[in-house]
């Protein structure tokens, strides 16, 4: 008897703490939805050239009134064609990240920040956001032999670390070295976070990974490529130091072959020292895979990442 009241107890608990965060994330949408539409501004660089990779869009999202002479964290984000503006995506769909932020800094709910997206390349997208160095740990010889990709992930990292931090740093982050950076994407822009963010966790503090694609490509029957990206992360997770990472996963769309990896991803990070303060691996029921969804829940990584590491 005692048992099943423990257990009984266990799951009333539980179900209450659901309930809370599940009001509080409601409570954050319904005031996002009576914010102003385009607070802070963006601009855009159009032909930022670089020496690693072809050249690219990017774009910077500044917080009403920026002050470069003041503290601010860098959130970097991949596919940055589609963060701001839903009028300019292929989709007609955005993150709303200019609206969250705008929302957030002043609540003091995460610390001033401002935002990089990156345009992917379009063609070159897979290419670039592949955790390269997972490769390496494919074993399956006839698929390495049908499958030889030309990556660029390496040079994507470079370009990023090398060249447009120091950008950023020179024209809007004069005030101070002691910066937080932040980098995030969604699908594969989940899994070319966590790869930066473990290729240099001397440079970035956090990784916010969306609907990360865990099978690293297409979907077919015995993928070798899940494998070995988890054999890359259990060879070569950072330590704490004060990371952060955030991963998340629905279950409609692509996000449906993504609930048969939470139980890796967990144990790779568990078993090397991380616990709930510095690493979430969330599941969102009836979610899909596109910006609608993730703009939906983008608070809370932001908010896991972005506050005092």
């Amino acid at each position: 008897m005692l048992k099943k009241n423990i257990l009984f107890f266990t799951f009333i608990l539980f179900f209450l703490t659901f309930i809370l965060f599940f009001n509080l994330h409601s409570q954050d949408l319904d005031k996002l939805s009576e914010s102003h539409q385009n607070q802070g501004s963006v601009e855009v660089v159009s032909d930022f050239q670089s020496s690693f990779i072809d050249d690219r869009i990017i774009e910077f999202w500044l917080p009403p009134n920026f002050d470069p002479t003041k503290k601010y964290d860098l959130l970097i984000m991949h596919d940055g064609q589609n963060l701001f503006d839903a009028n300019k995506t292929w989709n007609r769909q955005e993150w709303k990240l200019d609206e969250w932020a705008s929302k957030l800094i002043p609540e003091g709910k995460v610390n001033p920040f401002i935002i990089l997206g990156i345009h992917n390349s379009g063609k070159n997208r897979w290419n670039d956001y592949f955790p390269e160095k997972a490769y390496d740990f494919v074993k399956d010889l006839e698929y390495l032999n049908e499958n030889k990709p030309a990556l660029y992930a390496d040079l994507y990292l470079k370009y990023i670390v090398d060249e447009l931090i120091p950008f950023t740093k020179s024209k809007y982050l004069k005030s101070s070295d002691d910066f937080k950076i932040v980098i995030g994407g969604s699908s594969m822009g989940g899994l070319i976070s966590m790869y930066a963010a473990f290729e240099y966790p001397e440079i970035f503090d956090g990784a916010i990974c969306m609907s990360t694609h865990w099978p690293g490509a297409f979907v077919i029957d015995n993928n070798p490529l899940p494998d070995a990206i988890f054999k890359y992360m259990s060879q070569n997770i950072p330590k704490l130091k004060g990371k952060k990472f955030y991963f998340d996963y629905g279950d409609q769309g692509l996000d449906k072959y993504y609930p048969q990896y939470s139980k890796t991803v967990d144990s790779i990070f568990l078993n090397n020292g991380y616990s709930e303060n510095n690493f979430i691996n969330l599941y969102y029921k009836n979610t899909s895979h596109n910006e609608d969804s993730w703009s939906k829940r983008i608070n809370v990584p932001l908010k896991f990442t972005l506050n005092e590491l």
